[in-house]
């Protein structure tokens, strides 16, 4: 290994999480090598910047939180939040429910409220919401929290349906709209909103659990023309909106058209990506090409469980 020349010599440790049973486990023991590696540390060369780690708020989660004793309840949060725990930094929920929900609602459960008037975040107070704000009261350092719509209500699709379907033309308003209203009640639960991804999983997920679809040139019709420009009229331009969010594999489609013109690109912030169909290909292309698109913008990557 290469050191500054005040450097003489460099101590190592090494620690092993392992299928075979090691838990973070100091390593001391290691066998020679005929043809050893060489790693060359260069500290001087950077090439991104890291936004934060972290994982999602959702309502199982929650819930099954709050099945626990506080002691055990505690340690948990600890274990994520806390400055000597993983201490979370990036982290995610969703707008209405999703596949990690007890059942399905919306916070808009009125049909035809197109102003909003109906608008409740009642469903997220039992469970969500208590898990976020004592997250947060454990985080030293503060976190990053984003949101992700699955689906908007069936009301608003033209499938009537939790499932599939898209988002009507006349319901885009509305729908922006549902992005400004979302801040205002979780920043009045004293949950600040970093920002959004527009949909999760716009291609749809084999209609598994709740969803809605997009096309790359509908989402960025809806960005341009309808949340971005809600979002900056209600002061709230700073909060971040990250387009795509599905895997690796299909993110050339979609910059390509996010980022075609200055006036496309304006209120996108950045690109969100998915883990999956990654099991023996991880895409390295995919992500340089949708680096060089945008290199100011940010990449994320916004979801990812054990795939195939």
């Amino acid at each position: 290994m290469s050191c500054s020349e005040t450097q003489k010599e460099l101590k190592v440790e090494v620690y092993e999480t392992s299928a075979s049973g090691h838990k973070l486990t100091a390593i001391t023991d290691f066998k020679s090598s005929e043809n050893p590696s060489k790693v060359e540390i260069l500290p001087e060369q950077k090439f991104q910047t890291i936004t934060g780690f972290g994982g999602a708020f959702t309502e199982s989660s929650a819930y099954l939180l709050n099945k626990l004793s506080k002691e055990n309840r505690d340690k948990i949060l600890k274990a994520y939040f806390a400055k000597d725990g993983a201490n979370y930094s990036l982290t995610r929920t969703h707008m209405n429910s999703c596949d990690f929900s007890l059942n399905q609602y919306s916070y808009s459960p009125v049909e035809d409220d197109v102003n909003l008037e109906h608008f409740t975040i009642e469903e997220d107070r039992a469970d969500l919401i208590p898990m976020i704000k004592d997250a947060m009261a454990v985080s030293e350092d503060g976190f990053k929290l984003f949101a992700s719509p699955w689906t908007a209500a069936p009301w608003m699709k033209d499938n009537n349906d939790w499932v599939g379907g898209k988002l009507l033309p006349k319901y885009y308003d509305t729908w922006a709209l549902f992005f400004s209203k979302y801040i205002d009640a979780y920043e009045a639960e004293g949950i600040p909103i970093w920002g959004f991804t527009v949909e999760n999983e716009p291609h749809g997920n084999g209609n598994n659990w709740e969803s809605m679809h997009f096309t790359p040139e509908k989402m960025t019709e809806f960005v341009q023309h309808h949340l971005g420009p809600k979002l900056e009229a209600d002061g709230k331009g700073d909060k971040i909106i990250l387009g795509y969010d599905q895997n690796r594999a299909g993110v050339k489609e979609w910059v390509d058209v996010m980022y075609a013109t200055e006036a496309s690109s304006k209120y996108y912030d950045g690109t969100a990506i998915h883990w999956y169909e990654s099991t023996y290909e991880v895409f390295p292309e995919a992500l340089q090409y949708a680096h060089n698109k945008a290199p100011n913008k940010y990449l994320i990557e916004t979801e990812g469980c054990v795939d195939s």
